[in-house]
């Protein structure tokens, strides 16, 4: 091995062992070009280096899997010769440095991946953390969540693809590393998939889509690196997105994919050319050669190394048959893109890069791709543990029930975000039954009697306090949310975010977490189809809280039997679905009354917790219920108010049993595995008879009617107040904070 520079490999993130094996790889020193393309398939970002060992014990298979992962997106079964393609994605580290754009193209990159696929996209969601609103992070947050937003609205409302729902948080761990989660789901036929494959020796390889910049150079491997007080010279580093020019390529790629020209295709995502080429050349044990003369460039002068690395925004590669070039170049043409014939499939298994006519790189495939290292990192149990899960409740003061009400209402975690979601176009192409903050997102699909579900759900406190049950908890929420919606879970991906995993802390919180993901999975037959790491969330050494976050997609059979969370009309019945214990571990309640991050999250009885899924399921699709809504962070308080807030305002009296001696247990624990529904008067004996049959506690805690909220604890009363004024302490928090900074 040379001694090559410390700088250099630094610049490129290697590590000096891991120069040693590129040389290996090759047999010789790499050149310039070279490195840079092992630099980023070797990324963590690319190559999940330190996490594949954990992933591989996910489940994947399940009878509606149709893909799962490895490809561009997963892709389920949902009946009629239909397959719902979906995943989701981070672009953390790009919207920490340039928010708008960083998540403008976190949106482009996985509609990109989502039409690769052959399926074209039908509905978008979110999973956003930020730091908090107040107090020395304020500034930042403003700047950040404004440009995030307005990113997220820009791209979506532009290529018309409705963002239906999502979930946002606030909390100091955010601060420094914002987390901006996407997530896209579309629709296919169950035959027509494509695949990212490279076969055919001879066939033509087409770039089309936008032409190429400097943009995004190196961008993968910024995404592998923690920040430090210099983040902002890596702005460069972050792409631009062009939403029109996406809009042009999903219909002529879509077009194209309805005839039988084409062999495979490759969205150029994170790595650029490079990874689009080495990928789908090692999945079907291909070489391909190409001659970045004949890439559109945007820019004069540029070289291969920054052609190959470069990760310009709305480009694909294509390997299509011999003989039909024409074909495809006219479809292209008719949508004003780039199709050039930049290459061919060989069957000597190289990515072989040259530039006009000498070669710069040539590198097995399996070596970018399947040989990528891979790490078995230490881990050991974080020692803060010992002392953040103990929790002595009996030493929190009292509370007023009301007041602490009204405090978690206008909790921004907790509060409306109305504000966000009206920048979202979530109605254009008419497919969305459920409207954004009702629940869970339900889009009709269109031709059958059918409907799909989708949320996402994570909550980062409780896996700072236990990885493993936190995971859990996600998993377990994001399906009941469907449920609640009257979907039963098929599928689900996942975003998991995290700090270093060179420290051992971090990668055992990623280990437990991953361990707690796939054991609900398998409890809930919801196999993972595919998904995403985003590593090195860190700041000057500070880490977010490891924030696994859950996609769940469901499926109703007769869209006309989804529901959502807010109360119909007066006279219907209140039922408590679950059961409610005394803790208060991790909750919401807990960090904004008495300021505290401590205890153990909610247990989680995965039979239970199944048992009231599926019981769900089948009372939405008898239309027993008018009304489903999850109790999660709040507790049932907060539960209830939720289900009075809407047009009509429907209020409630209610008497909840007590789960403990203390009052604030009763009211705000987020006790899992719990659903507040409603029936009509005739319905509800069914409804209960259900409930004993599958095992799942029940009991009516009241009825709905009146303009106000009215929930007593053992007939004592507890809270009472007109729905309207806490409506508006909920509703108001988003709103007025930024009309406030605007003013």
């Amino acid at each position: 091995m040379s001694t090559v520079d410390a700088a250099v490999l630094e610049r490129h993130g290697l590590k000096g062992d891991e120069y040693a094996r590129i040389v290996a790889a090759l047999g010789r020193e790499p050149s310039l070009t070279e490195l840079g393309i092992f630099s980023v398939m070797w990324s963590e970002h690319c190559s999940y280096k330190s996490s594949r060992v954990h992933l591989r014990t996910l489940p994947t298979q399940g009878p509606r899997v149709l893909q799962g992962p490895g490809e561009n997106a997963g892709a389920v079964d949902i009946g009629d010769g239909l397959a719902a393609v979906f995943k989701i994605e981070s672009h953390n580290h790009p919207s920490f440095i340039e928010p708008y754009q960083g998540a403008a193209t976190g949106v482009g990159g996985i509609i990109r991946d989502i039409f690769t696929m052959g399926a074209r996209p039908v509905a978008l969601m979110n999973s956003l953390r930020f730091g908090p609103m107040d107090g020395e992070h304020g500034a930042r947050t403003r700047r950040i969540v404004e440009g995030v937003v307005a990113g997220i609205a820009g791209y979506g409302n532009s290529i018309g693809i409705p963002t239906v729902g999502g979930e946002i948080v606030f909390d100091e761990p955010y601060a420094g590393n914002p987390l901006v989660n996407v997530f896209c789901l579309g629709l296919a036929g169950a035959d027509a998939l494509v695949m990212g494959r490279a076969e055919g020796v001879g066939n033509p390889v087409y770039y089309v889509g936008a032409k190429t910049g400097r943009d995004g150079i190196h961008g993968a491997t910024m995404a592998s690196a923690e920040f430090d007080d210099k983040s902002a010279e890596k702005r460069p580093a972050v792409q631009v997105g062009d939403p029109f020019m996406e809009k042009l390529l999903l219909e002529a790629c879509l077009e194209l994919m309805k005839g039988d020209a084409l062999i495979g295709v490759q969205d150029m995502g994170a790595a650029g050319l490079t990874c689009a080429t080495s990928e789908m050349g090692a999945r079907s044990g291909s070489g391909i050669e190409i001659d970045v003369m004949h890439v559109p460039q945007r820019e004069s002068g540029m070289s291969a190394y920054e052609i190959m690395l470069s990760e310009s925004q709305e480009r694909m590669l294509l390997v299509v048959k011999k003989g039909r070039e024409p074909e495809v170049e006219e479809i292209f043409e008719k949508w004003d893109l780039h199709a050039a014939h930049i290459g061919f499939v060989t069957n000597d298994g190289l990515l072989r890069v040259k530039d006009h006519g000498k070669v710069v790189a040539e590198i097995p495939n399996t070596a970018l791709v399947v040989e990528a290292p891979v790490y078995t990192r230490p881990m050991t149990r974080p020692a803060y543990l010992d002392d953040v899960q103990q929790l002595d409740v009996a030493s929190l003061s009292q509370v007023q029930p009301q007041d602490t009400f009204f405090r978690l209402l206008a909790s921004p975690t907790i509060a409306s975000k109305r504000w966000v979601y009206r920048q979202y176009d979530h109605m254009v192409r008419t497919n969305s039954i459920v409207l954004a903050g009702m629940g869970a997102a339900v889009v009709r699909v269109k031709g059958t009697a059918r409907a799909l579900a989708m949320s996402v759900d994570g909550n980062g406190r409780y896996c700072y306090l236990d990885p493993f049950r936190g995971a859990m908890l996600a998993v377990a929420e994001a399906a009941r949310n469907v449920a609640c919606a009257g979907a039963q879970p098929i599928g689900a991906t996942n975003c998991l975010n995290f700090g270093n995993p060179e420290r051992p802390e971090i990668m055992w919180q990623f280990g437990e977490a991953v361990r707690g993901i796939g054991e609900a999975c398998r409890a809930l037959d919801v196999p993972i189809t595919g998904g995403n790491v985003s590593l090195y969330n860190e700041t000057d050494g500070n880490a977010i809280y490891p924030t696994p976050v859950l996609g769940v997609v469901g499926l109703i059979e007769d869209a006309s039997c989804a529901i959502t969370r807010a109360f119909r009309a007066a006279g219907d019945n209140v039922i408590l679905l679950g059961e409610t214990f005394d803790e208060l571990g991790g909750s919401e309640y807990l960090k904004i009354v008495h300021g505290l991050v401590k205890g153990q999250p909610p247990r989680l009885d995965m039979v239970k917790e199944r048992s009231l899924i599926e019981l769900l399921g089948r009372a939405a699709s008898a239309k027993l219920l008018r009304s489903a809504h999850d109790c999660s962070d709040g507790g049932i308080a907060v539960t209830l108010a939720e289900c009075t807030f809407d047009a009509a305002g429907v209020g409630c009296e209610v008497d909840v049993p007590a789960a403990a001696t203390r009052l604030d247990s009763t009211l705000f624990s987020e006790s899992a595995s719990r659903v507040v529904v409603s029936a009509t008067p005739e319905q509800t004996d069914a409804v209960l008879q259900l409930a004993k049959e599958a095992g799942v506690a029940a009991r009516v805690i009241g009825q709905t009617g009146g303009t106000r909220l009215k929930i007593t604890v053992a007939g004592q009363s507890a809270i009472d107040c007109d729905v309207r004024e806490a409506e508006n302490r909920w509703s108001s928090v988003l709103e007025g904070f930024f009309q406030r900074q605007a003013s």
